[in-house]
């Protein structure tokens, strides 16, 4: 009941966060506002098929869907290189997952593991995020897609954690 009240008080604190939420609920209700963004994101994934356009050939990101380089630019891959693309994306995510976690369990150290699974863990909830915001069934966050998006923070904080979990991975039986 305290987590329902905290965030329907988060909710009402900012009002954009109630329109995030009514734009993923149905964008088409206001389609140059809060379900822009949504929408030409599905407008870039469509015309992808199953081999895309072509790298570069991309249409979405001249001036439809803004910023397209950050949170959005899965919509782009998909719609440059397709399904076959995007999936492939998705199986490198998979396997850099994968060894994550075959490198936490094989690591005697307690806290090692535990730091492992936790890197792993962040890098595996952030690419569900973004590519659920992309195909539409999360409400936009602002997440960027790791490895892939365009931001200096992000990116910077990202492959610290890489090379603490590369170095980790040393120790691993």
């Amino acid at each position: 009941m305290i987590g329902v009240v905290g965030l329907v008080g988060l909710i009402a604190a900012a009002p954009y966060r109630l329109q995030r939420i009514t734009a993923f609920l149905d964008p088409w209700q206001d389609p140059l506002g809060a379900g822009y963004q949504s929408i030409q994101s599905l407008y870039a994934i469509g015309p992808g098929g199953l081999v895309g356009l072509g790298l570069g050939m991309s249409r979405q990101k001249y001036n439809y869907l803004p910023e397209p380089q950050t949170d959005f630019i899965f919509s782009i891959l998909a719609e440059e290189l397709g399904f076959i693309g995007g999936s492939l994306l998705l199986v490198l995510f998979l396997l850099l997952i994968w060894r994550g976690m075959r490198t936490a369990i094989a690591i005697d150290d307690p806290f090692g593991s535990f730091l492992a699974a936790g890197i792993v863990g962040i890098i595996a909830v952030q690419v569900l995020i973004n590519i659920g915001v992309v195909i539409g069934l999360m409400p936009v966050t602002g997440i960027t897609l790791p490895l892939v998006s365009y931001g200096g923070s992000s990116l910077t904080l990202l492959l610290t954690a890489l090379g603490i979990l590369l170095n980790l991975s040393r120790f691993a039986r």
